[in-house]
Formats: structure tokens, sequence, C-alpha cells
């Protein structure tokens, strides 16, 4: 019989289910937000260019714990799609600040229960009383860990 994830090692791993476990997320949340053209990613970022008001993408990066590079390429996407408006900084001329457009905005409020339900979705295999634990675990591991990633969040 040939081995299946769920009869080899590589099931009981941490990193192994995480991944699988992110990548069930991905496609869940675009079952949710069908009809938009958004990912998990980017609605992240746009979430941390609304919180941060006129942050430039070192600032958002930390938000979100991508790097600088694939930052720059999110905001860029999103700027082009008029989603994200980008200006040079008055103090800093090079540094680019950003900041949620109109279009934006209304975005985000059209995909903002969509967004939720899919983070819902995700983990609702758990029993309601389990949930907040399984939060909490997942904060513990990535405050433990933060500085082993490429891209460490800016944590509180």
């Amino acid at each position: 019989m040939p081995a299946t994830a769920a009869t080899t090692a590589i099931a009981e791993r941490p990193g192994f289910l995480i991944r699988r476990l992110h990548q069930i997320h991905v496609a869940i949340f675009a079952e949710e937000c069908h009809g938009e053209v958004i990912t998990p990613v980017q609605y992240s970022v746009m979430s941390a260019v609304a919180e941060c008001k006129d942050a430039d993408q070192t600032v958002l990066a930390h938000a979100v714990g991508l790097d600088r590079t694939n930052m720059a390429a999110v905001l860029d996407r999103l700027a082009k799609r008029g989603l994200i408006r980008r200006r040079v900084a008055p103090r800093d001329r090079r540094m680019k600040l950003a900041s949620v457009t109109p279009a934006g905005e209304a975005l985000m409020k059209r995909v903002a229960e969509a967004v939720d339900r899919a983070h819902a979705r995700t983990v609702e295999a758990l029993p309601e009383d389990e949930r907040a634990a399984f939060i909490a675990a997942l904060k513990t591991l990535v405050r433990a860990n933060n500085a082993l990633g490429r891209a460490p969040l800016k944590m509180g």
C-alpha cells in the first residue's frame, strides 16, 4: 500500500501540519472571498496600512512579518489596483508612505465578514472551548521563535 501523509512520520511534524493548515486556510479564504481579488497576505497588508496610517514599507513589513522585498511587491500590486496610495515621505524622500484609498476601504468593508468566516472555518473543527487555547499556543510559539524568522514581527 502506498504511503500517505496520514501514515508517515510527517503527519506528526508541526512544520508540516502548520504548512498544511496554512494551505487549507488560503483555500477557505479564497472560497469565502469569492468574486473579490484579494489574498490573505494582501488583506493583512491592507489591514496594517489602515491601522498604521502613513507607514513606510519597513514598518509595515514588521507589522505583518514580511521581508521588505516581498512587502514592496505586495504594496506595488495594491497600488496598481488603486487600493492603496503611496507617496514620498516629506522628511525622508527615500521612503514611501502608504495609505488606504477609498477603493481600498470599500474592498475591506466588502470582505470583512468573509474574512471573519474564513478564520472561523479554519478552526471550526476544534471544540469552541479549545479555540482560544489553540490561538494562545500559536502565539506562544510565534513569540518564542519570532527572531528566527526571515521577517520577524514587531510584537507588543
